[in-house]
Protein backbone atom coordinates (compact mmCIF):
# COMPACT_ATOMS: atom_id res chain seq x y z
CA UNK A 1 0.00 0.00 0.00
CA UNK A 2 1.35 3.38 -0.84
CA UNK A 3 2.07 5.99 1.38
CA UNK A 4 -0.52 8.40 0.71
CA UNK A 5 -3.18 5.49 0.48
CA UNK A 6 -1.72 4.59 4.17
CA UNK A 7 -2.36 8.51 5.32
CA UNK A 8 -6.07 8.84 3.56
CA UNK A 9 -7.38 5.88 4.41
CA UNK A 10 -8.75 6.64 7.76
CA UNK A 11 -10.12 9.89 6.75
CA UNK A 12 -13.09 7.81 5.03
CA UNK A 13 -12.17 4.53 3.49
CA UNK A 14 -11.61 3.54 6.83
CA UNK A 15 -13.05 6.41 9.21
CA UNK A 16 -12.76 5.03 12.89
CA UNK A 17 -15.82 5.98 13.94
CA UNK A 18 -17.69 6.41 10.70
CA UNK A 19 -16.83 3.29 9.36
CA UNK A 20 -15.70 0.97 11.94
CA UNK A 21 -17.33 2.47 15.06
CA UNK A 22 -14.50 2.33 16.94
CA UNK A 23 -14.13 4.57 19.85
CA UNK A 24 -17.90 5.77 19.90
CA UNK A 25 -17.74 5.82 24.12
CA UNK A 26 -15.68 9.52 23.68
CA UNK A 27 -16.98 10.13 20.81
CA UNK A 28 -20.47 10.49 21.76
CA UNK A 29 -19.57 11.61 25.38
CA UNK A 30 -17.18 15.16 24.47
CA UNK A 31 -18.89 15.79 21.12
CA UNK A 32 -21.55 18.09 23.18
CA UNK A 33 -19.47 20.73 21.91
CA UNK A 34 -16.56 21.44 18.91
CA UNK A 35 -14.04 22.48 21.77
CA UNK A 36 -13.99 19.30 23.17
CA UNK A 37 -14.33 17.39 20.10
CA UNK A 38 -11.38 18.88 18.68
CA UNK A 39 -9.22 18.62 22.17
CA UNK A 40 -10.12 15.02 22.45
CA UNK A 41 -9.37 14.61 18.59
CA UNK A 42 -6.08 15.94 18.84
CA UNK A 43 -5.09 14.72 22.26
CA UNK A 44 -6.17 10.79 20.39
CA UNK A 45 -3.81 11.88 17.76
CA UNK A 46 -0.79 13.08 19.65
CA UNK A 47 -0.61 9.39 21.23
CA UNK A 48 -2.01 7.73 17.85
CA UNK A 49 1.15 9.12 16.56
CA UNK A 50 3.48 8.82 18.83
CA UNK A 51 2.70 5.08 19.95
CA UNK A 52 2.76 3.83 16.28
CA UNK A 53 6.15 5.46 15.85
CA UNK A 54 7.36 3.98 19.22
CA UNK A 55 5.78 0.39 18.26
CA UNK A 56 7.39 -0.12 15.19
CA UNK A 57 10.27 0.91 16.61
CA UNK A 58 10.65 -1.75 18.93
CA UNK A 59 8.47 -4.61 17.05
CA UNK A 60 11.33 -6.88 16.08
CA UNK A 61 12.61 -6.98 20.19
CA UNK A 62 9.06 -7.43 21.54
CA UNK A 63 8.35 -11.52 22.44
CA UNK A 64 4.74 -12.18 20.55
CA UNK A 65 3.36 -13.61 23.67
CA UNK A 66 3.81 -9.96 25.56
CA UNK A 67 3.59 -7.82 23.05
CA UNK A 68 -0.32 -6.66 23.98
CA UNK A 69 1.08 -5.62 27.94
CA UNK A 70 4.15 -3.75 26.26
CA UNK A 71 1.38 -2.01 23.78
CA UNK A 72 -0.80 -0.77 26.54
CA UNK A 73 2.26 0.62 28.63
CA UNK A 74 3.16 2.99 25.78
CA UNK A 75 0.09 4.14 25.25
CA UNK A 76 -0.19 4.77 28.85
CA UNK A 77 2.83 7.02 28.59
CA UNK A 78 1.75 8.83 25.89
CA UNK A 79 -1.99 8.90 27.69
CA UNK A 80 0.13 10.33 30.95
CA UNK A 81 2.10 13.04 28.90
CA UNK A 82 -0.69 14.54 27.05
CA UNK A 83 -3.40 14.37 30.30
CA UNK A 84 -0.63 16.10 32.54
CA UNK A 85 0.11 18.88 29.95
CA UNK A 86 -3.72 19.16 28.86
CA UNK A 87 -4.07 19.55 32.74
CA UNK A 88 -1.44 22.37 33.02
CA UNK A 89 -1.65 24.62 30.10
CA UNK A 90 -6.00 23.79 29.06
CA UNK A 91 -7.25 23.39 32.49
CA UNK A 92 -10.42 24.33 31.69
CA UNK A 93 -10.65 22.00 28.44
CA UNK A 94 -9.00 19.09 30.92
CA UNK A 95 -11.76 19.80 33.26
CA UNK A 96 -14.69 19.59 30.11
CA UNK A 97 -13.04 16.13 29.05
CA UNK A 98 -12.60 14.51 32.09
CA UNK A 99 -11.99 11.26 32.61
CA UNK A 100 -12.12 10.40 29.10
CA UNK A 101 -8.32 11.53 28.64
CA UNK A 102 -7.18 9.13 31.10
CA UNK A 103 -9.46 6.34 29.32
CA UNK A 104 -7.57 7.08 25.94
CA UNK A 105 -5.41 4.02 27.14
CA UNK A 106 -7.96 1.61 26.24
CA UNK A 107 -9.39 3.08 23.45
CA UNK A 108 -9.62 0.46 20.94
CA UNK A 109 -8.28 2.93 17.93
CA UNK A 110 -5.07 2.83 19.39
CA UNK A 111 -4.25 -0.23 20.80
CA UNK A 112 -5.65 -1.73 17.24
CA UNK A 113 -3.64 0.20 14.80
CA UNK A 114 -0.69 -0.74 17.21
CA UNK A 115 -1.67 -4.70 16.87
CA UNK A 116 -3.18 -4.46 13.07
CA UNK A 117 -0.34 -1.93 11.70
CA UNK A 118 2.63 -0.41 13.43
CA UNK A 119 3.75 -4.21 15.30
CA UNK A 120 4.16 -5.13 11.13
CA UNK A 121 5.02 -2.34 9.09
CA UNK A 122 8.03 0.55 9.11
CA UNK A 123 8.37 3.47 11.25
CA UNK A 124 7.19 5.79 8.56
CA UNK A 125 3.98 4.07 7.33
CA UNK A 126 3.35 4.02 10.99
CA UNK A 127 3.81 7.70 11.48
CA UNK A 128 1.33 7.94 8.71
CA UNK A 129 -1.05 5.40 9.57
CA UNK A 130 -1.27 7.53 12.76
CA UNK A 131 -1.85 10.85 11.55
CA UNK A 132 -4.44 9.63 9.44
CA UNK A 133 -6.71 7.63 11.70
CA UNK A 134 -6.03 11.44 14.09
CA UNK A 135 -7.02 13.06 12.06
CA UNK A 136 -10.03 10.79 10.98
CA UNK A 137 -11.09 10.43 14.56
CA UNK A 138 -10.83 14.30 15.02
CA UNK A 139 -12.85 15.20 11.85
CA UNK A 140 -15.65 12.60 13.44
CA UNK A 141 -15.50 14.53 16.45
CA UNK A 142 -15.76 17.62 14.56
CA UNK A 143 -18.65 17.19 12.30
CA UNK A 144 -20.57 15.57 15.54
CA UNK A 145 -19.78 18.32 17.74
CA UNK A 146 -20.63 20.74 15.36
CA UNK A 147 -24.22 19.41 14.75
CA UNK A 148 -24.48 18.71 18.23
CA UNK A 149 -23.54 22.47 19.70
CA UNK A 150 -25.26 24.21 16.89
CA UNK A 151 -28.63 22.59 17.24
CA UNK A 152 -28.18 22.19 20.98
CA UNK A 153 -27.02 25.46 22.06
CA UNK A 154 -27.16 27.35 18.72
CA UNK A 155 -23.32 28.25 18.87
CA UNK A 156 -20.10 27.63 17.28
CA UNK A 157 -17.05 27.48 19.48
CA UNK A 158 -19.38 28.93 21.85
CA UNK A 159 -20.07 31.73 20.21
CA UNK A 160 -24.03 32.05 19.30
CA UNK A 161 -24.56 32.27 15.55
CA UNK A 162 -28.17 31.86 15.55
CA UNK A 163 -30.76 34.61 15.77
CA UNK A 164 -32.80 35.12 19.11
CA UNK A 165 -35.92 33.55 17.35
CA UNK A 166 -34.14 30.17 17.20
CA UNK A 167 -35.21 27.57 19.76
CA UNK A 168 -32.50 25.29 20.86
CA UNK A 169 -32.61 21.33 20.99
CA UNK A 170 -31.93 20.82 24.54
CA UNK A 171 -31.52 16.95 23.33
CA UNK A 172 -29.01 17.34 20.96
CA UNK A 173 -26.37 18.18 23.89
CA UNK A 174 -27.45 15.51 26.19
CA UNK A 175 -26.54 12.10 25.93
CA UNK A 176 -29.51 11.04 23.51
CA UNK A 177 -28.97 13.42 21.13
CA UNK A 178 -25.40 11.79 20.82
CA UNK A 179 -26.68 8.69 19.40
CA UNK A 180 -29.34 10.41 17.13
CA UNK A 181 -26.40 12.45 15.53
CA UNK A 182 -24.40 9.92 15.08
CA UNK A 183 -26.68 7.35 13.71
CA UNK A 184 -28.04 10.12 10.66
CA UNK A 185 -24.21 11.10 10.51
CA UNK A 186 -23.50 7.73 9.76
CA UNK A 187 -26.70 7.04 7.76
CA UNK A 188 -26.02 9.73 5.63
CA UNK A 189 -22.39 8.07 4.65
CA UNK A 190 -23.79 4.97 4.15
CA UNK A 191 -26.68 6.75 1.60
CA UNK A 192 -23.67 8.13 0.02
CA UNK A 193 -21.74 4.46 -0.85
CA UNK A 194 -25.01 3.41 -1.93
CA UNK A 195 -25.87 6.13 -4.07
CA UNK A 196 -21.95 5.75 -5.81
CA UNK A 197 -22.23 2.44 -6.15
CA UNK A 198 -25.51 2.81 -8.18
CA UNK A 199 -24.32 4.93 -10.48
CA UNK A 200 -20.72 2.74 -11.68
Amino acid sequence: MSAIKVFTKGLYAQNPVFKQALGLCPTLAVTNSVQNGIGMGLAATFVLVGSNVLVSLIRKAVPAKIRIPIYIVIIASFVTVVDLSMAGYFPVLHKALGIFVPLIVVNCIILGRAEAFAGKNSVGLSFLDGLGMGLGFTMALLILGTIRELLGNGSFFGVPVTGASFEPMLIMILPPGAFLTIGFVMAFFKWLENRKASHV
